[in-house]
């Protein structure tokens, strides 16, 4: 089935990578996610093939090293994060890329959601779960976190609710686990719901 991925314009590009040059980072929490944390934990398999799309500063990916995972793929949009990136891993088994998401090709066996989805502008979001589709090997799995709230802001972020997630990744993925996170960091308690999307 071929799908039509819409890609980033260099509008986006140039907002994201202007943002880690001035340092306006305000989503990032300065170290791994507990959600996240104790998803990885319980990973079994250290060497299924992991991609963190929108990766920022990899914190997740950080943990996933020292856990002793060796098939890190992490990709951003913005050069001036990855330039940081590729010091901050050197010399690490570690795939650091500068692209766009939505032109990837490759295949994993996870896909790690960490404050990806709710950058992006909600019309792509279809196009996301298209592209996380055709990512992943058969059973591969799409993991993390989704707001479960709306802002009173036009975003980034764009928030959302667990009804609308339910009808845009139905048809593509079966639910493992898609409830309320019950170890979010403060600021975000109660607003965030915790997903194991498994590829159909």
């Amino acid at each position: 089935m071929g799908v039509y991925i819409v890609a980033m314009t260099e509008e986006i590009k140039e907002y994201w990578d202007n943002r880690y040059k001035e340092g306006l980072t305000g989503w990032d929490i300065k170290g791994v996610s507990p959600p996240l944390k104790g998803y990885i934990d319980k990973l079994e398999n250290k060497e299924i093939a992991i991609l963190i799309p929108g990766c920022g500063n990899a914190y997740e990916a950080e943990y996933l090293l020292k856990q002793g995972f060796s098939d890190i793929t992490l990709i951003d949009i913005a050069p001036t994060l990855v330039s940081v990136l590729k010091q901050k891993f050197k010399g690490e088994s570690i795939k650091i890329i500068n692209e766009d998401f939505f032109k990837h090709f490759g295949q994993y066996d996870l896909i790690l959601e960490q404050t990806f989805f709710c950058a992006i502008d909600p019309v792509m979001r279809s196009n996301y779960v298209e592209q996380c589709y055709s990512l992943l090997k058969e059973g591969g799995k799409l993991a993390g976190l989704l707001f479960n709230r709306n802002f009173e802001k036009e975003g980034p972020p764009f928030g959302g609710t667990k009804m609308e997630y339910e009808t845009l990744f139905e048809s593509r993925f079966v639910f493992k686990q898609f409830d309320i996170c019950t170890n979010s960091i403060a600021p975000r308690q109660g607003s965030e719901l915790f997903i194991e999307f498994v590829k159909k």
